[in-house]
């Protein structure tokens, strides 16, 4: 695909969804660590769930010195509506542990430094650098994401690393986390996994999966 066509569907679905960079739904608002935390039990679930366990959790360790210091078996309560409640919980514990020992307390600023938390890949890592530290470092590649690169034609591969490098290729840096932010409201509300509402999506005449459908 020509950056001109990505530039051109970017700006049909920003003003599609104008609002989903402050969408209620995400789990990207909040204080770096409460991104860090939320982004990491959103693995495997949605983040209107995990919403749901966000004032219980950090009502109990509303700081990483207070969850570093928890017990697994008193976390997992908490977050078990989350499913992989265990392993969750021991991520969340050890990433805290994490911003104790290594970054005195802090969330830290770089990729680099983010991914050698427990829990954090790629994803996490540049929710956490785009919507809580302002810094466009990557496009995080979430399930909607992924989808809507792969129906589009932004990419051909179900590899998340080179997905997210494709897009990366096709947009300008400065546009990095909000091509997330809309695609995710795209994938939410017209690119259903299962049910995709094609008569109602904005950028039909540039997508593949739309092109095939009429074949």
């Amino acid at each position: 695909m020509k950056k001109q066509d990505a530039t051109r569907i970017y700006s049909l679905l920003i003003k599609r969804y104008p609002d989903a960079r402050e969408s209620p739904e995400t789990v990207a608002r909040g204080s770096p660590f409460e991104v860090l935390i939320l982004t990491i039990l959103s693995a495997q679930t949605t983040d209107r769930a995990v919403l749901k366990v966000k004032k219980p959790l950090f009502s109990k360790y509303p700081a990483p010195a207070k969850l570093a210091k928890a017990k697994v078996e008193d976390v997992e309560p908490i977050i078990h509506s989350l499913g992989y409640y265990h392993a969750k919980a021991k991520n969340i514990i050890a990433a805290s542990q994490a911003l104790i020992s290594t970054f005195g307390g802090t969330v830290p600023e770089s990729m680099e430094q983010l991914l050698t938390i427990p829990g954090v890949g790629r994803k996490t890592a540049n929710i956490v650098l785009y919507h809580a530290l302002g810094r466009n470092e990557g496009i995080a590649v979430d399930t909607h994401v992924r989808r809507l690169a792969q129906r589009i034609g932004f990419s051909d591969t179900d590899n998340v690393s080179v997905i997210e490098h494709d897009l990366m290729a096709l947009f300008p840096r400065d546009l990095w986390g909000d091509v997330t932010d809309v695609f995710i409201a795209h994938g939410r509300t017209t690119c259903d996994a299962k049910k995709p509402l094609c008569s109602e999506c904005v950028i039909t005449e540039y997508c593949r999966y739309f092109r095939d459908l009429k074949k």
